[in-house]
């Protein structure tokens, strides 16, 4: 994460740089797990209120928003396992961010949380869908609603985080886990991690042009068909 002066909070820039990101590790067939973490004791504060405070509703739906879960869904979706580290302070749009992990190390020195509904806005990058298919309604119910916010044991025993750790190992406890990501099949691990996610109803469309278009790329007859279109002659499927 960047913006540490700011606890880490997101504006466009970070939206933008966090989907630019993004479309650079789904290129790279050399990375085959990523570890997402903050800055200065902070995982993010969420998402930066000078940044969208003073927009208009449409700027704010259109805009924010928008751009906003793009760029989430994006990281979501990302082909390669990705873990977060939550090194300290999770709250609003930042708990949004960690969620998009398959995994959560939290430092014990972590605290969780969502605290819009405190200053009259809802949760917008997929705080009420994304954080209830993944930890489930009620823990959502206690931060959003009931204003809770979580110790590190907490969300673990929530299923909010996967482990905790003392302060200052988070990354390398990461690590470990990263090395053993690596040790697999990268290509079994990708299909793995694009079906749990279907199953969760995250991305399961691209889920789906992603296995076919897999498969179909393995046959005899894609290149074929791309052989006869450069030679311009009908295809011997």
């Amino acid at each position: 994460m960047i913006r540490s002066e700011k606890k880490n909070a997101l504006d466009m820039t970070s939206i933008e740089e966090l989907a630019a990101i993004c479309r650079f590790l789904n290129s790279n067939c050399e990375i085959n797990a990523t570890i997402l973490t903050g800055e200065n004791g902070v995982f993010s504060a969420g998402g930066d209120i000078t940044a969208w405070g003073e927009l208009s509703p449409d700027q704010f739906s259109n805009t924010w928003l928008r751009e906003g879960n793009r760029a989430f869904d994006a990281l979501a979706q990302l082909r390669q396992p990705l873990l977060a580290v939550l090194n300290g302070s999770t709250y609003g749009g930042g708990l949004e961010l960690a969620a998009c992990a398959d995994l959560r190390i939290a430092e014990d020195s972590c605290t969780l949380g969502q605290p819009e509904t405190s200053i009259g806005v809802v949760a917008g990058w997929s705080g009420t869908q994304r954080l209830v298919r993944r930890f489930g309604s009620q823990a959502v119910r206690r931060m959003l609603l009931g204003g809770e916010v979580f110790s590190a044991k907490n969300a673990e025993r929530l299923g909010l985080v996967d482990y905790v750790v003392p302060t200052g190992e988070g990354l390398s406890h990461a690590m470990s886990i990263a090395y053993q990501v690596c040790e697999r099949s990268s290509v079994a691990s990708q299909v793995a991690k694009c079906m749990i996610n279907a199953a969760e109803r995250e991305g399961a469309e691209n889920a789906i042009d992603m296995l076919s278009g897999r498969l179909v790329a393995l046959e005899h007859a894609l290149k074929e068909g791309i052989s006869a279109f450069k030679e311009k002659s009908a295809p011997r499927y």
